[in-house]
């Protein structure tokens, strides 16, 4: 796994953790002003995923999704896609959650 930094059209910055399959698996629970802003969140989730709050809902569409809540509650990442089941959106935050930490980058 890697984390990336990016930038949106509107100017704002994010992170996305990218799977050994190229895919995009986990993005910021924001946008930030910074660049550096986005790279500390980063490191922050690297640091914290263990401690970190993973929650499998049901979005609007009836697909499954995750997110990641630090202990003020806050969502610091969510899925970087939807997942026909609940167990298989589980499987992908455990995924994040115990991989997160090694992950290089950005």
């Amino acid at each position: 796994m890697r984390f990336e930094v990016f930038s949106d059209i509107g100017g704002n910055s994010w992170w996305r953790l990218i799977g050994g399959n190229g895919r995009n698996v986990a993005t910021s629970g924001e946008g930030f002003f910074s660049k550096s802003d986005a790279t500390e969140a980063a490191e922050r989730f690297r640091a914290n995923a263990l401690r970190y709050t993973f929650m499998v809902y049901a979005d609007r569409s009836g697909h499954f999704r995750w997110r990641a809540t630090s202990p003020n509650v806050r969502t610091v990442a969510s899925s970087g896609e939807a997942f026909d089941s609940r167990s298989n959106a589980q499987r992908a935050a455990d995924n994040v959650q115990a991989n997160a930490g090694s992950a290089t980058g950005p």
